[in-house]
């Protein structure tokens, strides 16, 4: 085996390749443009060390807050820009989505990870336009809406335990977003969130949250590592692993499938849409498989991630649960919780949501489109290749002049006309539909449409069941998340109580005959 210092060598030198040739590959600024500014940088590693591993859009929250809503940082020789606020992000993705829709191909998550064969992370081409064509016939508004009898059903679930194991609400809420997206994606069901196969889906999809990070491994700042041998990468070995875990999982689901299709016992879900019009959508077994498994790991990490916090603000912010709650009741009443034909009825409840997920967004720092073609935009120069982080939703959430006081809780911003956000009327545009917390252009949330109608069910039946409020004796933390590109609040003690013994009964109830009516038993 090599010794230490010759594998340092080897590094370093593919490193100063590396470096030289993306320094050979530096152009020209065009005659009235300008390259962007930025934060000064080292020697050869550039802004490399600048950046902290961990919940690095604080800094670049910084950084904008000094350069601008527009800076560039160069990352050992590779061009980096930054984008921070909603309206330069529109302008790339949506008005010029042809160039700014594609993916860097991160070394480990890309191809080593996945293979080319998860949507994304693909480039921009034929084979991500036809996984997209299946998502959209599976995610569109009419289809998300036949899917409202599974959500209440999870829901009825959700609140029932809730109740009893307040203190699980990470694993419930994580059950209640795996739940309806493991049904819909291959018909099946999870009784208590422990299944094998739920716990494998689930274990998929942190390691795509830890490792799809820009410069979460070594080789995606040095690229060229990835022509040493595997018994000289160990980063090899573990994504091998990781791919093998995988695949088999997603191959498995759909072969399962398969079987209940040829049996004539397969509900309908994904994964039987997909198999009996393979060969419209243009996929393989495999391909398809990926656009599926992707479907799950968007809905089912994320929706989870915003209910977490969801109850972190209602403890911060009490007054805000009460006004929610008093809207609910005089909605509702007592008698019965809230169904989705309410939901138009309660602005409120679609304001909260929507103020949690600017207060506290799932995807803070996105993952960053290339560029595929020279751009001049408002005089600033961005050559091919460059990587735009559009999708850094810490900064564009916090953009003063589309949101006064940013770091206040307020969903008022999304109810009043004195505020820039509003917009009326209220039944209609008080939604998420392209809303940035989902990311912008063609490559937006696929699983936007379901995930609203997931958050705004139970958003609106928490205020009408429970109380969430701060524990005597514990602090709760302002700002203590996960890592990743996806994060959620870390464990917080706090309380959740039924607001009556009677809507606490009301909910057993409920729930004990909601079980004989299961949706997937009656498909």
């Amino acid at each position: 085996m090599a010794s230490p210092i010759v594998v340092v060598a080897v590094v370093f030198l593919l490193a100063g390749f590396l470096v030289q040739r993306n320094v050979a590959k530096q152009k020209r600024v065009p005659k009235g443009a300008r390259v962007p500014p930025g934060p000064p940088g080292k020697p050869l590693i550039g802004n490399l060390p600048d950046i902290p591993p961990q919940h690095s859009w604080l800094k670049f929250k910084t950084w904008a807050d000094e350069y601008g809503p527009v800076f560039r940082l160069n990352i050992m020789g590779r061009n980096h820009v930054v984008v921070s606020t909603e309206k330069i992000a529109n302008d790339l993705l949506r008005e010029r989505g042809n160039l700014y829709s594609s993916r860097e191909q991160l070394p480990f998550a890309a191809k080593l990870l996945s293979r080319d064969l998860r949507p994304l992370l693909l480039p921009y081409g034929e084979l991500w336009r036809r996984g997209r064509k299946l998502m959209h016939t599976l995610t569109m508004p009419t289809a998300a809406t036949s899917y409202q009898p599974l959500q209440i059903y999870e829901s009825e679930r959700l609140l029932f335990d809730l109740l009893r194991t307040p203190d699980k609400y990470e694993d419930l809420f994580e059950r209640y977003a795996g739940g309806v997206i493991m049904r819909l994606a291959y018909g099946k069901t999870i009784e208590t969130g422990d299944e094998p196969y739920i716990r494998d889906a689930l274990k998929v999809v942190h390691t795509v949250e830890r490792v799809a990070s820009p410069g979460a491994y070594l080789v995606d700042t040095f690229p060229s590592l990835m022509y040493l041998p595997s018994w000289l990468a160990p980063f090899k070995r573990e994504a091998a692993s990781l791919h093998d875990f995988e695949i088999k999982l997603f191959r498995g689901l759909i072969s399962e499938v398969k079987e209940k299709i040829k049996q004539d016992k397969a509900p309908r879900c994904f994964s039987t849409t997909f198999l009996e019009k393979q060969i419209e959508f243009g996929l393989s077994d495999d391909q398809g498989a990926y656009v599926i498994g992707t479907l799950f790991e968007a809905g089912a990490g994320t929706t989870a991630a915003a209910l977490c916090s969801f109850c972190l603000a209602m403890v911060h912010y009490p007054e805000w649960q009460d006004e929610v709650q008093k809207e609910v009741d005089r909605v509702v009443g007592e008698e019965r919780m809230p169904e989705f034909d309410d939901i138009t009825k309660l602005p409120m409840v679609r304001a909260v949501t929507k103020e949690v997920l600017r207060w506290r967004p799932v995807t803070a720092g996105g993952v960053p489109h290339e560029l595929v073609k020279d751009d001049v935009y408002d005089g600033l120069f961005f050559p091919a290749g460059t990587n735009v982080l559009i999708e850094d939703n810490r900064a564009i959430h916090r953009d003063p002049e589309l949101y006064p006081n940013p770091e206040v809780f307020n969903p008022r911003r999304w109810l009043s006309p004195d505020y820039p956000t509003y917009r009326e009327p209220l039944d209609k545009y008080l939604n998420l539909q392209n809303f940035s917390a989902f990311g912008f252009g063609r490559r937006i949330c696929p699983g936007m449409n379901i995930a609203e109608k997931s958050l705004f069910i139970l958003v609106a039946r928490l205020a009408w069941a429970a109380n969430i409020a701060k524990r005597p004796g514990f602090e709760v933390p302002w700002y203590d998340y996960t890592t990743g590109f996806n994060v959620q609040p870390k464990k917080f003690v706090f309380d959740i109580t039924p607001r009556s013994t009677q809507k606490a009964m009301y909910i057993e109830q409920t729930w004990v005959e909601g079980r004989s009516r299961d949706p997937l038993a009656q498909s």
